[in-house]
């Protein structure tokens, strides 16, 4: 069975709103072995809405609609659902009686278009909604299966769980879907797609996907069987193939970040880390901190902005920014050392460069970063040049930071 998801609603077409609702149903329905072939975000128009649903009963056997089931005039789903199947709304008692006993429970007076949602399509039934007044809905028209759904997250969630599962389960035919993600660091898309397409080419079955994100390149393997067994089989076999293939600048198989990997390998290692950042004023420390349980390995950094600050908070050699400047290999080097003897720690990591977007020269532009990594064994210093804007230069920084620890500590 595939299933189409149609998202109503015009707030989700502003940049203000995002629907995660299909992202949550996607994953459950993949979990149910059905797939998810189409998804829709339409506004609160009648013609848009009847257009998009017709579309959706020629082409897919599952139909979920959130959203549009409120009280008021822009909750179009359920009329218009109705008007296109031709079945007639029908007011439910026992659905009146449930809205007009949680007002009663609140101590408010029920405005009268909350009947509205006592409202159901001829031949449907109504699935209960413990979080709200409006009820899920489920109709078999013809070919079609069609579910009606609340908007609000925390009444959609519990109702799909307990009351549209089992029924998916019980039509369904058993199958699984089930996805597996790589992340690479230090490869771009291209020579990740150069290395990995003769492997990938002979299989439909798992389909790979390869995605450029802020910071790695993600290849997504999604597999469907009949059992779990068998998934697993079909994404062990061409993803050994393909982690083989990128070595080492595989980080993750199981979506960790990396923060989350380097943390990992920090704990294992019993290691310790503090930071020193100047064009990345702190970014660094946040995303190490960002992982609970952080504190015992994460010592503590400084943001060394100013000239001053380098050289009175990690004791750079004001010698050293006169000589080399601020952003340069040399300081980048003291910063690392600096911060590590000062906190104590087995690792010093230090940032400097240009994010822009002023400041840049011909001999050192925009995105000119120098990293560097001490520890026991002495001082890496590296240089990068990254593209893009300032957000995109000073998360790079601290993702190639990150990946030079990963590489340090790992062996």
């Amino acid at each position: 069975m595939d299933a189409e998801i149609i998202a109503v609603g015009s707030e989700l077409l502003t940049p203000q709103h995002i629907d995660t609702n299909s992202l949550h149903l996607t994953e459950k329905l993949n979990n149910l072995g059905i797939l998810v072939r189409f998804k829709t975000i339409v506004g609160d128009s009648t013609d848009d809405l009847a257009g998009v649903f017709r579309a959706a009963l020629g082409r897919s056997p599952l139909i979920i609609l959130t959203g549009g089931l409120g009280p008021t005039d822009d909750d179009l789903t359920r009329d218009v659902v109705a008007k296109v199947l031709e079945r007639p709304l029908h007011e439910i008692g026992e659905l009146r009686q449930r809205i007009q006993q949680r007002y009663a429970r609140l101590g408010r007076p029920m405005p009268q278009n909350n009947l509205r949602q006592a409202q159901v399509p001829e031949g449907a039934e109504w699935l209960e909604n413990r979080n709200g007044t409006a009820p899920g809905i489920w109709i078999e028209h013809k070919d079609n299966i069609i579910i009606l759904l609340p908007g609000p997250p925390r009444e959609l969630e519990p109702l799909f769980e307990s009351t549209c599962v089992p029924r998916l389960e019980r039509l369904g035919s058993g199958g699984r879907i089930k996805t597996r993600v790589y992340k690479i660091v230090g490869l771009p898309e291209s020579e990740v797609d150069q290395l990995i397409a003769p492997l990938y080419r002979p299989f439909t079955n798992p389909t790979t996907t390869i995605l450029a994100s802020l910071g790695s390149i993600e290849i997504h393997l999604r597999a469907r069987a009949a059992t779990d067994r068998e998934v697993e089989t079909r994404l062990a076999e061409l993803g050994d193939k393909i982690e083989l293939a990128l070595g080492d600048h595989v980080y993750s198989t199981k979506g960790e970040s990396l923060e989350e990997v380097v943390g990992m390998y920090l704990v294992m290692r019993q290691r310790t880390i503090a930071v020193a950042e100047s064009c990345t004023g702190g970014l660094l420390a946040e995303r190490l901190t960002r992982i609970s349980g952080s504190s015992t390995y994460f010592l503590g950094g400084a943001v060394c902005y100013t000239n001053e600050m380098k050289i009175r908070w990690a004791g750079v050699p004001a010698e050293l920014i006169q000589i080399h400047g601020a952003v340069s290999q040399s300081v980048a080097q003291a910063l690392a050392e600096g911060v590590r003897s000062r906190a104590g720690s087995s690792i010093g990591l230090g940032i400097t460069g240009i994010a822009g977007p002023t400041g840049g020269t011909q001999e050192k532009p925009v995105g000119l970063v120098f990293i560097a990594l001490a520890d026991e064994r002495g001082t890496q210093v590296r240089e990068f040049h990254f593209p893009g804007d300032r957000d995109r230069v000073r998360y790079w920084a601290t993702q190639m930071a990150l990946e030079m620890v990963r590489r340090r500590i790992r062996d």
